[in-house]
């Protein structure tokens, strides 16, 4: 078993640095601003052989007058009391401060080991590596997370945790993991992202509450759902970009997009409550435009006051905004409640399923004999176009080739009216399909 490591400390003393550091990747965002950390980030990683299971954490606070610190004190302690041992980091280039103390104290209490770590201590000795053996916590290990500087003495004085963690059982065999699913939960700020994430997970993981824009980090959680092996991710609300402050905000967007195209499937949560908003089919024209699976979640269901007139005005406002997402039909739920979350899964599969599909040739090009039938194409320069042949050639999303005679000339109508019958009869709805336009002869055909 990898050995559980928490990294705590008080606001901006490089917690997510060495995090990053150990993680060998930036993971977790990092900037000058004090609190940009909220919830707890997860990783496995290997550090120079020895399994680890580590934790980044916001910054401790010891006064929780405020409603978001309590909910961060929170966060942090369920992330302790799943450790193993704990990091508390201090700024040896600012020195002991009467918070470093007061968290140290909060540590003794906790009755789990902790070994002291004195980040920023390139250059000259800093202060506040001789200061940190007033905490009581025993000799600090210097580093700088930043430059890298002293993480090999962090990994001696992490080694003989592990081992009495081990102790004399033999290592079990590695056992054969299914590919998770990647599924990304999106949308506009406040719309119950983070809400939704813990319903499905049946723990408050993540922190919610009632102001915009409390989720910053895109948070990855492994999960099991009837035994298929989910990464979940829960990410920061999407405002228009001109309204996009600098600073920890442009981070936190940085970090949805990426999770976007990272993912296999996007779950869009939108307020039911509000309707289809700009911003919401922005949003999915994004997910469309990165090719990638969608389902619409509209949620706060439970709080509309005409849910018959609600579906159909989303409905309607879908299908005449996206039509590279013909099909697409909202899931009703409400993550306060529970109500309809039931649903959100099975779809995600059943989304994820049309994405990998794959079509037999013989009966594209017999879909696009009667389609030909049906909606014979326009006449160029006084010629019919010439559709010869159709094939797919990839998956996730779907793509298709067309080999015409003159692919300027197809119009876009038509190529919309050829979409739309593919998801209509491979049941592909709502997934973003390409149609790749090439000029030749039927490429599988015989040479004569």
């Amino acid at each position: 078993m990898p050995l559980s490591v928490a990294i705590v400390g008080r606001p901006n003393v490089g917690k997510s640095t060495l995090f990053n550091r150990l993680a060998g990747r930036k993971t977790a965002l990092v900037a000058s601003e004090a609190g940009l950390t909220r919830d707890r980030r997860e990783v496995a990683v290997d550090f120079a052989g020895l399994a680890l299971r580590l934790t980044d954490t916001a910054g401790v606070e010891t006064t929780t007058r405020s409603d978001m610190a309590a909910r961060l004190r929170l966060q942090t302690e369920k992330a302790l009391a799943a450790a193993d041992v704990a990091l508390f980091v201090i700024d040896a280039r600012e020195g002991v401060t009467a918070l470093d103390r007061d968290v140290a104290r909060w540590l003794r209490r906790q009755g789990k080991p902790v070994l002291l770590v004195a980040n920023k201590t390139e250059g000259r000795a800093p202060p506040g590596l001789a200061e940190a053996f007033e905490l009581g916590l025993g000799t600090p290990v210097p580093v700088s997370a930043e430059h890298g500087e002293g993480i090999s003495a962090l990994y001696d004085a992490l080694l003989p945790f592990a081992q009495s963690e081990s102790g004399d059982a033999p290592a079990p065999e590695p056992a054969k993991r299914a590919v998770a699913l990647q599924l990304a939960v999106v949308g506009r700020p406040n719309v119950g992202k983070s809400t939704l994430v813990n319903r499905l997970l049946g723990e408050e993981r993540v922190l919610t509450g009632p102001e915009p824009g409390v989720t910053r980090d895109a948070i990855a959680i492994e999960w099991r759902w009837r035994g298929q092996p989910i990464k979940l991710i829960d990410t920061a609300g999407l405002r228009r970009k001109a309204k996009v402050a600098k600073g920890a905000e442009t981070l936190a967007v940085g970090d949805t997009l990426k999770a976007v195209r990272f993912a296999e499937v996007v779950v869009l949560v939108i307020d039911a409550t509000a309707g289809v908003q700009r911003q919401d089919l922005a949003i999915a024209r994004l997910v469309a435009d990165e090719g990638r699976a969608i389902v619409l979640a509209a949620n706060k269901w439970d709080l509309v006051a005409a849910p018959k007139k609600a579906l159909t005005d989303i409905v309607e406002r879908i299908s005449g905004s996206l039509p590279q997402l013909a099909g697409l039909q909202p899931l009703t739920l409400s993550a306060a409640t529970g109500a309809g979350v039931a649903k959100l899964l099975p779809a995600a599969l059943k989304a994820h399923t049309a994405w990998n599909h794959r079509v037999p040739t013989g009966a594209l090009n017999r879909l696009l004999a009667r389609a030909l039938e049906r909606h014979p194409l326009p006449l160029v320069g006084g010629q019919r176009l010439k559709l010869r042949y159709m094939t797919q050639v990839n998956t996730r999303p779907p793509t298709f080739a067309l080999f015409t005679s003159k692919p300027g000339e197809l119009p876009d109508s038509w190529r919309r009216y050829l979409a739309n019958l593919l998801r209509e009869q491979f049941d592909l709805p709502g997934v973003p399909l390409r149609l790749m336009l090439r000029k030749g002869q039927n490429p599988f055909a015989k040479n004569s």
